[in-house]
């Protein structure tokens, strides 16, 4: 009977407050004949209700770093997660040297109560095997971090998605592919930052519109029969309200769509798989 108590007690020690919220410092380990074989890096994390948003800080030293946003899930009946790197935010890195896009699947470890028991770590890959420039190789790694900070318990909710209105801008029908997308900013360059998400997913998250493509890929097929694309306006920019220009590709099909998005409406487009009637 004692023994039985004692589990009981002890049991919600290691299960209470299992978020990623904060700040996680650790090292990752790259191939031999990278840049940096061997550097520090920082996750700095918001965990809404399992869906991951933050930035990941790649550090070799002061002279050379860079900063990029992060996304992914963290199922915690598992303790596993993922996480994708997206833009790059800031960078300062030797000129022969070029980023790899970073893709983690890591495991949540707790050995204590405090703070500095918990550990998340794995391995880590480049989706495409390719560097930034395309052509450089990126070999797969291994990473562990500890936490650093864990913030005061909030909401955790999505309010950008869930205290807004999506209005559906337009449906594609499309057969089995891959729709390529492409966020740029509809006229002058006025500051407007979009976060986009697909089936509530994020992909993208408060990046800023611009000459240059933000890009996201759709799989439209009979596995993901329907894929909703949401942008969300971050800000009104400084001419209201947040406009983005859309072009999308799929197949020999191209579409341009104008989007619209405010402090009470989200931009949704919808993309159902229909299958090519056979004669």
């Amino acid at each position: 009977m004692r023994m039985r108590l004692f589990l009981l007690v002890l049991f919600p020690l290691f299960t209470a407050g299992q978020d990623l919220n904060g700040k996680w410092a650790g090292r990752l380990v790259m191939a031999p004949s990278g840049c940096f074989p061997t550097y520090t890096i920082q996750f700095d994390l918001t965990d809404s209700a399992g869906i991951i948003t933050g930035t990941a800080l790649h550090i070799s030293d002061s002279s050379n770093y860079i900063k990029k946003v992060i996304v992914g899930t963290f199922l915690k009946d598992s303790n596993r997660l993922i996480l994708e790197e997206g833009a790059i935010v800031d960078f300062k890195i030797k000129q022969d040297c070029v980023p790899c896009r970073k893709k983690y699947t890591l495991t949540y470890h707790r050995g204590g109560n405090t703070i500095a028991d918990e550990q998340i770590r794995g391995a880590w890959i480049s989706p495409a095997d390719k560097a930034t420039d395309g052509k450089t190789t990126c070999d797969p790694g291994t990473i562990v971090l500890n936490r650093l900070t864990k913030p005061e318990k909030k909401n955790n909710t999505l309010p950008t998605i869930q205290n807004k209105t999506n209005v559906l801008v337009r449906e594609i029908k499309l057969d089995s592919c891959t729709a390529e997308i492409e966020f740029f900013d509809n006229g002058q360059i006025d500051g407007d930052t979009i976060s986009v998400y697909v089936n509530n997913r994020p992909l993208v998250y408060r990046q800023m519109l611009r000459a240059q493509a933000i890009p996201i890929q759709v799989a439209v097929d009979a596995k993901r029969k329907i894929q909703e694309v949401v942008m969300v306006g971050e800000n009104l920019g400084t001419i209201p309200p947040n406009t983005a220009l859309m072009i999308i590709k799929a197949g020999k099909e191209r579409y341009q769509l104008y989007l619209t998005a405010d402090d009470k409406r989200n931009a949704m487009v919808r993309f159902i798989y229909e299958p090519e009637k056979k004669l």
